[in-house]
């Protein structure tokens, strides 16, 4: 055990913490002390440091890891984040699925704002008044996001965000010729010189117009040069495959495995869920992973904690309705437009037909919440109880119910995804897998993607143990921080970046979601705050302390 300097080093010392030092060995009675923005000594520490705390019966651990989220418009209006640092993360990626808020052309803003609405679920209203594209290069907006930031953040850049820029709208009608080719990679390049964590692609989504997004028209040999400067520049790669009904999911291991052995690159495919038991597809999927590891690609998954429960109303976003063209367009309308589609007898009998493509999703959806005296008797009802007792499709069940409310009814839908324990741990304890896909940031109208991390210690560590404390811990930080090349960061050591977070293992968890109007110009979403997390630092300085969030903002890009 390192004693550390003397007395007047010191800027902070935690003392008497039980030490998780992230690496997965057994924790142990010691203190910390920090100098600056660096771990200087685990141990016993000598002297007195600026900032004492008593850490006595709460666990000490490196600070967790969200590789995962959709911060970046928030960021343009909170940086902080919230509330993910209240749930010990300190470092988070964002700039996931293939969208990101640059390189971005200057008539070519609205459209990105569409983007993000499409994939994300995102206000476009909201985007417009408060994103204020003031840059057009990656190395522009970099340079205003490191400004002020909470915690440390990585952002990948966006394969549509690229392709558009280079070829506009041909990005999403035709392969690229060899220029332009080029001029992805030279743009690529100046990106992530410029400090982008990497490159996201996704396959699994359509933009505002019900089209598929420009990943679509990318024939392999574009994936090739991407990925090759990728590897060149040592970042990383982020892979939505289409998860679609009737898609070849598996496709997109192979296709991204074979480019990892090809050039080199590190890529991860998110996510992979437990839908269907054992026997689910999520199965065949790590399989499909584990064969390409075996063959020496560097590849990895991502999975979410939580079960995937969610709070739906057709008013505003929901994720499960935009897969067709028809319901995504849909989605995008005011609550004007999409009353005027509902009562369109040819728009209603579209959207009713193309219900049946994930009909097996919204079948399981619960009538929750109804206006109309009508609806009263539906209310507990699933919609496929419903369909087989008016014989009806369950897109047109779906479809008069929320007619009648005129877009007011409530649905949730629980129990679907990541419901069984003993096969969501196959996944979390996994060592080609990474703990992540809690989407943060994103789909705030339906769930809050935070929480993820205490929901790990509340239901697998302490309520099944299915997963000791320590292993809980590296899986959220050293696992991450060594896949993800996230230089000393993730452990508790001398020399790390003190990036800590203390929390008591008897409380640590997550609140229920509640709805708050804290977005610019009044706007709601679902937030969950933190239970049992005491500090949170960041670079040597307490960004959370006791739940309330101080004035450091000590955060680098990453």
């Amino acid at each position: 055990m390192n004693a550390g300097p003397g007395s007047s080093d010191l800027s902070l010392v935690i003392r008497n913490a039980l030490v998780v030092d992230g690496t997965g060995k057994p924790a142990f009675a010691g203190d910390v002390g920090v100098v600056g923005e660096r771990i200087v000594a685990v141990g016993q520490v000598r002297g007195r440091g600026v900032k004492e705390i008593d850490a006595a019966g709460k666990v000490l651990a490196p600070g967790f890891i969200d590789i995962h989220t959709h911060y970046d418009p928030q960021f343009c209006w909170d940086k902080l984040a919230t509330p993910t640092p209240e749930h010990g993360v300190t470092s988070l990626i964002m700039g996931n699925c293939s969208v990101s808020l640059a390189p971005v052309a200057p008539d070519a803003k609205d459209m990105m704002i569409g983007w993000f609405s499409s994939v994300e679920d995102m206000d476009a209203g909201l985007l417009s008044q408060n994103v204020s594209f003031a840059w057009e290069t990656s190395a522009e907006y970099l340079k205003e996001l490191r400004q002020g930031l909470g915690p440390n953040v990585g952002a990948f850049v966006g394969h549509a965000a690229i392709r558009a820029y280079v070829m506009g709208e041909a990005s999403q009608q035709r392969t690229a010729t060899a220029n332009e080719v080029a001029a992805m990679v030279g743009i690529l390049r100046d990106a992530l010189q410029a400090g982008s964590f990497g490159l996201s692609f996704t396959y699994n989504h359509l933009d505002h117009h019900g089209r598929e997004l420009p990943c679509l028209y990318a024939e392999r040999e574009e994936l090739a040069a991407l990925l090759k400067e990728v590897a060149r520049q040592n970042k990383m790669v982020e892979v939505s495959p289409d998860f679609r009904a009737g898609a070849d999911t598996i496709r997109y291991f192979d296709l991204f495995g074979e480019l990892s052995l090809e050039t080199g690159c590190r890529v991860t495919l998110s996510p992979i869920l437990v839908i269907g038991g054992k026997d689910g597809a999520w199965k065949e999927r790590l399989a499909r992973l584990e064969y390409w590891r075996e063959k020496g690609a560097k590849i990895f998954g991502q999975t979410q904690v939580r079960p995937l429960d969610m709070t739906i109303n057709l008013g505003q976003g929901a994720v499960l309705f935009g897969k067709t063209p028809l319901w995504r367009s849909f989605m995008d309308q005011t609550i004007e437009g999409k009353i005027a589609m509902l009562d369109d007898p040819a728009d209603q009998a579209t959207l009713v037909d193309e219900a049946n493509i994930f009909a097996a999703t919204i079948a399981k959806l619960v009538v929750q919440e109804v206006v109309a005296h009508v609806n009263r008797p539906y209310v507990g009802y699933s919609l496929k109880s419903l369909a087989d007792r008016e014989g009806l499709p369950i897109g047109q069940v779906l479809i008069d119910i929320v007619r009648a409310d005129r877009l007011e009814t409530t649905f949730t839908l629980t129990g679907v995804v990541h419901a069984s324990p003993q096969h969501v741990i196959q996944l979390l304890d996994h060592p080609y897998m990474h703990i992540g896909s809690a989407d943060a940031g994103a789909h705030i109208t339906v769930f809050s993607g935070a929480g993820d991390t205490c929901y790990l210690f509340e239901k697998y560590v302490r309520e099944e143990g299915l997963m000791t404390l320590e292993r809980a811990v590296q899986r959220l930080t050293s696992d991450i921080a060594r896949d993800w090349h996230l230089t000393d960061r993730g452990e508790i050591a001398p020399g790390k970046f003190a990036d800590l977070v203390l929390f008591d293992l008897d409380e640590i968890g997550r609140e229920p979601e509640t709805w708050v109007n804290d977005l610019p110009g009044g706007g709601g979403r679902y937030v969950r705050a933190a239970r049992g997390i005491y500090k949170v630092v960041v670079n040597g300085q307490i960004l959370v302390d006791n739940g309330r969030y101080t004035q450091a903002r000590a955060g680098q890009l990453l």
